[in-house]
């Protein structure tokens, strides 16, 4: 008698769809680049706390990087399954946020640790560093003291860069030698070109290839070698800073104005600015986080390159004139 209740039950699509009804947790899917999201990365310990917090399933959607990651968002429009975008950068905030699809943030962020002032109301940081030329000083041991030097030596290092159209750091070294060349930008990057090694659509690949011996030096940020000191037990990977400054990445996120979950999608942003998840950024993202966690900074990133100042071009300027400095570079590294 029970085998033929149960039956029913499952012909009739009662039982089983009534204990999944009860076991259910909204989902808050959010969409990061991979190395966040990846094995190496915090997104896995990330979400088993924010998970601990919001009787809800975190779903991370992982792209290969900021650049492809607003490119996604783009594509998909007002349709994008996304709550929130975690992974941009400060060069893509105006950009992103002329595509009407994200929705103000509403928070005081005015005590946040950053080396510039963050005023935008869309997007809220979670972690920066500054852009620099990593090297292994057992293999190369006279880098360059300034961005001038690094460009205008013609036997100067040779390095690993990413491409500007797909990758963040990419996009900010293209800012930093308009930051610091200017109008001179473009013969710049050809005195540059012939050291360079090549051009790699992620940061990933970059670093892999630098690992591998393939470049003197690879464009990276000031926090990396807090990696191989915590992790490796290697204190021979070091950051140049430069004389007229590092490029400043602010890393942000933003909540869709679609978003199926908006309470959650504010609940994680809120969650973002905690301890919980500014203590994962040091050494899980390996960059320095907005907010100082309660146990301070790790002592990986005791002894990290300092630069003098940090340079940072205005995200409007930057969606203004992307395209013409990219049709720049394109045209300068291709002959």
């Amino acid at each position: 008698m029970k085998l033929v209740f149960a039956t029913l039950m499952l012909l009739l699509g009662l039982g089983p769809m009534t204990g999944a009804l009860a076991q259910d947790k909204p989902i808050l899917t959010v969409y990061s680049y991979a190395s966040f999201v990846g094995k190496y990365g915090p997104g896995a310990r990330v979400k088993e706390r924010f998970e601990a917090t919001c009787d809800c399933t975190l779903n991370w959607v992982a792209t290969d990087d900021a650049g492809t990651l607003l490119a996604r968002l783009k594509l998909e429009g007002p349709g994008s399954k996304a709550d929130v975008a975690l992974g941009l950068d400060a060069n893509l905030v105006a950009e992103a946020g002329a595509t009407g699809l994200f929705a103000p943030h509403d928070r005081d962020l005015s005590g946040l640790d950053l080396p510039v002032a963050w005023t935008d109301r869309t997007f809220v940081p979670f972690d920066w560093s500054y852009l620099a030329f990593v090297y292994n000083a057992e293999r190369f041991s006279r880098p360059p003291a300034s961005l001038r030097e690094l460009v205008e030596d013609p036997k100067g290092p040779t390095v690993i860069i990413e491409d500007p159209r797909t990758s963040a750091p990419g996009l900010g070294f293209l800012l930093w030698m308009q930051a610091v060349q200017g109008d001179q930008a473009g013969a710049g990057w050809s005195r540059l070109r012939p050291r360079i090694v090549t051009f790699t659509k992620g940061w990933s690949e970059a670093y892999g290839l630098f690992l591998k011996g393939e470049a003197d030096m690879v464009l990276s940020y000031t926090t990396s070698p807090a990696y191989h000191v915590a992790v490796e037990k290697k204190s021979n990977f070091r950051a140049a800073a430069f004389a007229e400054g590092n490029y400043v990445h602010v890393e942000v996120a933003g909540v869709l104005k679609t978003a199926r979950q908006p309470g959650l999608a504010r609940a994680f942003i809120d969650f973002m600015l905690s301890d919980a998840f500014q203590g994962l950024m040091p050494e899980g993202n390996w960059m320095y986080p907005v907010r100082r966690p309660a146990a301070g900074l790790p002592a990986s990133f005791d002894g990290l390159a300092q630069p003098p100042r940090g340079l940072m071009i205005a995200p409007e300027a930057v969606r203004e004139n992307r395209r013409s400095w990219t049709d720049g570079w394109l045209a300068a590294t291709s002959r």
